[in-house]
């Protein structure tokens, strides 16, 4: 029986914007974004980045390079944002509030990176004012485990830290090489479309097991 659901954030929580991603990248001067940020799992500095491999003010000045100017942190956080492509939906988090009060513990397991997280642990995050955290039992980020998806390694730090069982966790992600990496360890799995409202596709899964 699910007892436990982890979710993805950007595509899952937050409506992702690849397109929108590049265009404020190009705006502080990284003219070909298009060809360094990916939708799924980053490449070269932002990787390293999101990997833990690097520190956010190391990124800026590799970044500042790139562009061939200073950055500021705020024009760095600026662009990181990009991806977000529209205010969280509130509805989606009703639903993660709505499970946590019905017992099932809920975490966040992303690929991500401090300055998209300082903005979600921010009271910017949502029109509650409430930070990411306080929608989860714990969050666990690429950079801070050092692990990004679909490496099995961050799932079995999720799973071992928080003392929970591959066959009573659900984990939702947009992406299908997340999914099946999280199969392969026994996790049940939901596979969402990007930025599509999983509440009732959840309900439904939760609902067979009863």
């Amino acid at each position: 029986m699910i007892k436990n659901i982890a979710f993805d954030f950007g595509g899952v929580i937050f409506d992702l914007s690849y397109e929108g991603a590049v265009e404020s990248f190009k705006r502080i001067g990284l003219t070909d974004a298009d060809q360094r940020l990916d939708r799924y799992r980053q490449r070269g500095i932002f990787e390293e980045l999101e990997s833990g491999r690097i520190t956010p003010d190391a990124f800026r000045q590799e970044l500042s390079s790139m562009c061939h100017r200073t950055l500021t942190y705020d024009e760095v956080l600026s662009a990181w944002l990009g991806y977000v492509g529209a205010p969280v939906d509130l509805h989606r988090l009703d639903a993660i509030d709505d499970l946590r009060r019905r017992g099932y513990h809920t975490f966040l397991l992303s690929n991500t990176n401090p300055y998209v997280q300082q903005w979600a642990e921010s009271p910017a995050f949502c029109a509650y004012g409430r930070p990411l955290s306080s929608f989860m039992d714990k969050c666990y980020t690429s950079y801070e485990v050092g692990i990004m998806k679909p490496s099995e390694g961050i799932f079995r730090h999720m799973l071992e830290d928080a003392g929970i069982e591959p066959r009573e966790t659900l984990f939702l992600d947009d992406s299908a090489t997340n999914i099946k990496a999280a199969a392969a360890l026994g996790i049940q799995t939901l596979l969402v479309e990007k930025n599509e409202d999983w509440r009732a596709a959840v309900e439904q899964l939760l609902a067979s097991e009863r």
